[in-house]
């Protein structure tokens, strides 16, 4: 069980490089239509995910038909998390729209207790909320009532995000495979973009076109280490982790755009690796689950 949770914990900090990365090549696409970008980072994603389920030799299928209305859920919910989230980051400040986005693993942990009934210890709820204010300090988000709108979208995105990876934890217990949830999922959610990129479609230069392509393959990884770090391990033992993507991608800002956290930021790095450090040690003491 311990080398199921480290593995768990290993996937998802990649998949938190992974998905800062995401970020970085998405800015760099440069000013294009939300749908057209979360389209793209779904294709190639589909592409990993087809190839993965091909050589593995297995056929494309649900192994439980019970599950279907999971990979459902777990595709509407994350459509609609990468649509509000996107949204969120063409509407507000980047900060405002990444701390949003952040909430999703603490909705994880709230929706699994739902989902899969697994139990939260009072120190583990402290190490989340922790961690949840430290990405505050970084972040210092504005709520103001000018953005109200795009706020209130942007926290719906997190909250999804959250209730889909609940779904893929759930999906997991029950023996469906990581490629074929990312699969699913992929397909799903570029057959929503199809509508709105018929209705609004924006040329696409060939930098672009690198770029985008980037995003996807970034996404691609973060998406199946996300999905096979809650196959590994559940929820509350893991999705504190997740926070390691704000620590990258104030790196990969200062590298690429000069940008230099201030005071506060740095307060908030010290806060997120304390609660992580701390929840790691506690599982590592209690045995975890």
């Amino acid at each position: 069980m311990a080398n199921q949770r480290n593995r768990g914990i290993i996937c998802i900090i990649l998949s938190s490089l992974s998905f800062a990365f995401m970020a970085l090549f998405l800015r760099m696409a440069g000013d294009l239509p939300s749908i057209e970008k979360s389209f793209f980072r779904n294709l190639v994603s589909a592409v990993f995910a087809f190839i993965m389920l091909v050589r593995s030799k297995e056929r494309f299928h649900i192994r439980k038909k019970e599950n279907l209305y999971l990979f459902i859920l777990r595709s509407l919910a994350g459509t609609l998390g990468i649509f509000c989230n996107f949204y969120a980051v063409d509407h507000l400040l980047l900060s405002d729209a990444s701390c949003l986005n952040k909430l999703s693993p603490f909705f994880v942990i709230v929706f699994s207790y739902f989902l899969l009934r697994e139990k939260i210890t009072l120190f583990q709820s402290g190490c989340v909320a922790a961690a949840f204010i430290g990405s505050l300090f970084i972040i210092k988000p504005s709520f103001a009532s000018s953005s109200l709108g795009a706020s209130v979208i942007g926290f719906l995105g997190g909250m999804s995000a959250g209730f889909a990876y609940a779904c893929v934890r759930k999906l997991g217990v029950r023996g469906e495979r990581g490629p074929m949830i990312v699969l699913f999922f992929s397909l799903f959610s570029m057959i929503a973009c199809i509508p709105f990129m018929i209705a609004d479609f924006h040329p696409i230069s060939g930098q672009q076109l690198v770029f985008l392509l980037l995003t996807g393959l970034a996404a691609a990884g973060g998406q199946f280490g996300i999905t096979a770090a809650y196959t590994y391990a559940p929820a509350r033992e893991i999705s504190v982790y997740d926070y390691s993507q704000i620590m990258f991608s104030a790196i990969m800002g200062f590298f690429f755009f000069g940008q230099v956290p201030d005071g506060w930021s740095f307060v908030g790095y010290i806060v997120i690796v304390i609660a992580g450090v701390t929840m790691f040690f506690y599982n590592k003491k209690h045995g975890g689950d």
